[in-house]
């Protein structure tokens, strides 16, 4: 039996650990995928507090990881699949099953699920998937040194990442659905430094085609005016927005159309016992410093939760 549960080990995850372990909660993370989240993939975050220089992703998760376990986390490598609800006359709890049939008890679930890149679900976008199609620039620009690749949206995600992208290929041409960039000011301010970007702005991305081994060139259609050309691209780095990772959830949980996770102030879902915090929930701001803040709110809530038993 755990006291705290945390599906997740995204900033928000982590950050709920670090506080419920030091309750002296009994605390373990499950997370299917590489500690740190979506997080830990950015090369360059300049906008959390206390790092003036700025900080690699990877680098602040992997302190948040470390800060976890210095306090007795213990974060295990799992699919979680199911929570079920466990109730008798006298106690509360739940049960999370995982992929591998594994089965874990606790008194309190705090969901830090996060997202995960939303398909297009266009041609060639499964096809050509580690061969030349890519949701990751830090893990794979480099396979790109002075090529011509394209990255598709204008957001603050495109647009950083592009800046990361410039360090090695030639030439990044961006699409971009919507008539004007997304991203903050300061982001399209540093892009249009660069003499060797392009902006196919109110451009929709119709297919990425090959040779049947790597990606050759993508087809965009102008909105206005319906015309269709070819690019040739050897990479296309997608940033068309996020899903959140909430397929699993049974339905006695809340989530919107969308499948985002529907909290209160408090982080608390419809279920008591059962919270959420960071980027899977319905909070609009999808930002680390918001996922801390509200990993730390969870995780005190759920203290008093397990206090009140």
């Amino acid at each position: 039996m755990h006291d705290v549960i945390i599906i997740g080990g995204g900033p928000a995850g982590l950050t709920s650990a670090i506080y419920s372990s030091r309750s002296r909660l009994k605390t373990v993370i499950i997370e299917k995928g590489i500690t740190g989240g979506e997080a830990a993939s950015t090369d360059l975050i300049e906008n959390y507090p206390g790092f003036h220089k700025g900080i690699s992703g990877m680098v602040l998760t992997q302190n948040m990881e470390k800060q976890a376990e210095k306090f007795g986390v213990e974060i295990i490598d799992k699919n979680v699949v199911k929570i079920d609800k466990i109730t008798s006359s006298d106690t509360k709890k739940y049960k999370i099953s995982t992929s591998d049939n594994e089965k874990f008890e606790t008194k309190v679930v705090i969901l830090a699920v996060g997202t995960e890149p939303k398909l297009l679900n266009i041609p060639g976008e499964k096809e050509y998937k580690g061969r030349g199609v890519s949701y990751c620039a830090t893990c794979d620009g480099f396979f790109y040194k002075d090529k011509k690749i394209a990255v598709i949206g204008c957001g603050n995600s495109g647009i950083q990442e592009g800046l990361f992208l410039l360090k090695f290929v030639r030439q990044i041409e961006f699409v971009e659905f919507l008539p004007e960039p997304t991203a903050e000011k300061i982001l399209i301010d540093k892009i249009k430094e660069y003499n060797n970007v392009n902006f196919n702005l109110n451009n929709s991305l119709l297919s990425i085609e090959g040779d049947g081994k790597l990606v050759t060139q993508i087809k965009v259609k102008n909105n206005s005016s319906g015309k269709i050309k070819t690019i040739n691209v050897s990479g296309v780095f997608m940033y068309t927005g996020l899903k959140p990772n909430t397929e699993f959830l049974a339905e006695f949980i809340e989530r919107d159309k969308n499948g985002y996770i529907v909290i209160d102030k408090d982080q608390n879902t419809n279920v008591p016992g059962i919270f959420a915090a960071g980027d899977a929930t319905t909070d609009t701001i999808k930002q680390i410093a918001t996922a801390v803040g509200s990993g730390a709110r969870a995780a005190v809530n759920a203290g008093l939760y397990i206090e009140n038993l």
